[in-house]
């Protein structure tokens, strides 16, 4: 058996490089960087680096980000940070193709983010995210070509007034 790819710690860890959408390209390939693990920010911070993802059209990227913030932050909103991984996830599957799963994903998070006790934690409009969700996983085309990450991402923050 092949040796496995592992990080500076021995776990298994697929070095091979991915894609904006997290798929993985060939050894040797140009890839995208991936988001770094493990990293603790505040919420303010984790919503203004996912925004910042999604609006590049990398919702696996902003999967992370929701993820780091879901297993570091207080018990009380892991719901939420799990709900947003979900529907950035959701995104990820649209885009590749998949909308089974992708309105399977969505549904789920708008299902996790519909749990947390307040309307709009950190500036975030949670019934216009449940919305949004539902809507997407409505009308994704089973036989279609994939949509573009970016263009069907959701706004986990409201735009600066300008």
């Amino acid at each position: 058996m092949a040796d496995r790819d592992r990080d500076d710690e021995g776990r298994a860890r697929n070095a091979r490089p991915r894609d904006g959408l997290g798929r993985p390209l060939p050894y040797g390939a140009a890839g995208v960087e991936r988001q770094p693990e493990g990293v603790a920010r505040t919420p303010e911070e984790t919503v203004r680096e996912a925004q910042r993802l999604l609006d590049e059209g990398k919702p696996f990227h902003a999967h992370e980000v929701f993820e780091d913030a879901w297993k570091s932050g207080p018990p009380h909103e892991e719901r939420l940070w799990r709900g947003l991984a979900q529907l950035a996830v959701g995104v990820t599957h649209a885009a590749r193709g998949n909308p089974t799963g992708a309105a399977s994903l969505l549904r789920r998070g708008a299902d996790s983010i519909a749990q947390h006790p307040e309307s709009a934690p950190y500036g975030i409009d949670l019934a216009g995210l449940r919305d949004w969700a539902h809507t997407l996983a409505e009308n994704l085309p089973a036989h279609s070509t994939p949509p573009d990450a970016a263009s069907i991402a959701f706004r986990v923050e409201s735009p600066p007034e300008g």
